[in-house]
């Protein structure tokens, strides 16, 4: 990775929407440079996916919660039991696991304060395994930037 791939990364992370001609015209390079950079990135893992980010506030989702769990471990599969059980909960946007007193964090939404406490009791609490609970409700984000400095 050179100084013009950083150079490529740097505008594509702060318009991702930016059109690749444009993309390329402000990276210094032709748009068949920006393609074959772009797909090198892809095929050596710099580059893992391109998404889509949907604002689920504008969805109706009022609130957002951190769950930390701690696992009770004396089952092997305890993880994977959790994680997987986890998965299928449609509120849950985020598991992240870790290693220290927390073993898994799981970011759920709701759309208010009622649809909180039905997925909380109803979804949340039967998933296995669990020892340990903290929640932490998002007041507001500071800085959430996927960029790099490069």
């Amino acid at each position: 990775m050179d100084d013009t791939d950083r150079r490529i990364l740097r505008h594509w992370l702060a318009e991702p929407a930016l059109p690749r001609a444009e993309l390329a015209e402000r990276a210094g390079v032709t748009v068949a440079t920006l393609w074959r950079r772009i797909e090198r990135l892809r095929e050596t893992g710099v580059i893992l996916a391109e998404t889509t980010v949907i604002d689920w506030r504008a969805l109706g989702y009022e609130l957002e919660v951190s769950l930390r769990f701690t696992l009770d471990k004396t089952d092997p599969r305890a993880f994977d039991e959790f994680i997987g059980a986890a998965r299928e909960v449609p509120e849950v946007i985020g598991i992240e696991t870790f290693l220290g007193r927390v073993d898994v964090r799981l970011n759920v939404i709701a759309r208010d304060m009622g649809h909180w406490t039905e997925v909380y009791r109803e979804r949340i609490l039967p998933l296995p395994h669990i020892a340990e609970v903290d929640a932490l409700m998002l007041i507001s984000t500071i800085k959430d930037e996927g960029g790099l400095p490069l």
